[in-house]
Order: C-alpha cells, then structure tokens, then sequence
C-alpha cells in the first residue's frame, strides 16, 4: 500500500467580519482576503505536521491522522470567526478615545475574548495529537525516552527564550515591528492578543505563558533526572534454592528460572502474580 497525502479540507472564513474586526481596533485598512489566507496558511503547516507524522508511523494510523487534521481545520475556521465577531463588537480605545468609552461592554467582550481564547489553545493542542499519533508519549519504558525528554526540554528552553526576548524587544521599542524572530503573521497575532488584553500595560506573551512554559522545563528536567538515575542503577538479581531472578533490561521485565519444573501451586502463584511461564 501507499502511503496517501494529507486530505486538506478548507472552511469558510467570514470576511466581512474581520473587516469590521480590523476596522474597530486597527487605524489600518483591511486587506480582503488577508484573514482567510492568514487561516489558510495554518491549516496547510498542520497538514505539514500530518504529512511528516505519517512518514514516521504505520499506515493503520493514517486514517486518524487526517481526521485530526481535518477537526484542527473547522475548528480553527470556527474560533476566527468567533475572535472576529467579538472584536467587532466594540471598538478599542485606540479607535474610540476615552471619553464616554463602554467600559460595561469592553469587560464583557474581553470575557468572551478569554473564552475564545481558550478554545484557540484546545485548537492548538489538536496539534500535538497528530505528532503523537502512532507513537504514544515518552514512556519510561523507552530506551531512548532521556534522549527524547532532552530534545523536549531544548524546545521548551528555546520558547522560554524566544518569548522573553520578543517581550524584552517590545518593552524596549513599544513595537513588534522589526522584532528578530518574527513574521507578519506571527506580530499581527501577536497585536491581536494584546488588544483583547485588559491589562493596563499587555505584552506579547503574558506572565502566565511563560510561567507555565516554565514550570514545564522543570517538570520535564526533573523526569530526566529521575530516569537518567534509574538507568545508572543495575539489577543484579539474586539466587534462591532452585532457581535464580534475572533482570531483562531490554525488553525491561523481570525473570524467574528455575532448576526444574515448579509444582502446581508454584505456578499457579507465579501466574497471579503476573508471569507467565515459558519453557526452555
């Protein structure tokens, strides 16, 4: 069998909406079409993520992987539609000056800014399952889950990094533009995500994002050191009359051998607890 391409299905982005939605937070016209070639653009990395995991594992997992990708595509076009319809709702104060300003409705619509937003995560998490299709997660188990854990953890430091230093560039200059590290993609969204904040001065990447990211690195540091300890320890085993315990550290499983065939209730016990017996 061949393996088959990632079938990409596209859905309808609203583009009267995220005219009205440039229009009430941005001095800038909108560009037509720019939101659903924006939209467009991130279906067709995820497709990249499905093709490159679909090289990796078996062909029975395939077919998941495309429905994957095709829940992360409606559900992408869903929350945009949803972020523009809730950014049209009320201007920005950029747009409508201080003076008799709604404060009333700009708290509801950063609430439901909020709730858009975590749904945008759930979105992105849609990501990860596809790249863990076929594979499962880093299982202890796995003779190469250090090395595995350690390209993890470089990843997670190479976020840590780059978002404080688009936060250290934007503090700086009070602007995106020119930030090393950046597409227009990447600072519109970016702009997006500090209007919808209602902090009296946003940043690029709040607080908790990098908190969290943080709190990651240490998890993920920690579980190497445990693993790396585990795999410095070896198991002798030991001798008992009539047989001797051995360890399997490849297929990581324990060994009973005996002298002679064991009585029934031996390997009735043996079997309760979990062995299974296998004659030499």
């Amino acid at each position: 069998m061949q393996r088959r391409c990632a079938a990409i299905n596209y859905y309808i982005i609203n583009e009267e909406l995220a005219r009205r939605a440039k229009e009430m937070n941005s001095y800038f016209d909108y560009k037509a079409g720019s939101a659903t070639a924006e939209y467009r653009q991130s279906v067709d990395k995820a497709a990249q993520i499905a093709e490159a995991q679909k090289r990796k594992v078996d062909l029975i997992h395939h077919e998941r992987i495309d429905r994957l990708l095709d829940t992360y595509a409606r559900r992408l076009a869903e929350n945009t539609n949803r972020q523009n319809a809730i950014a049209a709702r009320v201007p920005s104060t950029l747009i409508a000056g201080g003076s008799n300003f709604p404060v009333r409705k700009k708290e509801k619509q950063n609430q439901a800014s909020d709730t858009a937003m975590a749904e945008w995560r759930e979105s992105q998490g849609i990501l990860d399952k596809i790249r863990g299709t076929g594979k499962g997660g880093i299982s202890a188990d796995d003779p190469e889950a250090v090395q595995k854990l350690k390209a993890k953890l470089e990843a997670l430091e190479r976020d840590q990094e780059s978002m404080k230093a688009v936060n250290a560039y934007y503090r700086k200059h009070k602007t995106l533009e020119g930030c090393p590290g950046l597409d227009p993609v990447q600072i519109e969204k970016l702009r997006a995500s500090m209007t919808r904040d209602w902090h009296p001065e946003p940043k690029p990447y709040p607080s908790f994002r990098l908190t969290n990211n943080n709190a990651m690195i240490r998890q993920t540091k920690k579980r190497i050191e445990e693993l790396s300890a585990k795999k410095e320890v070896e198991f002798e085993g030991w001798a008992f009359e009539g047989g001797v315990v051995k360890m399997d550290v490849q297929a990581n499983r324990l060994q009973v051998f005996f002298d002679e065939k064991p009585d029934r209730d031996t390997c009735s016990a043996m079997r309760h607890g979990g062995f299974r017996w296998a004659p030499s």
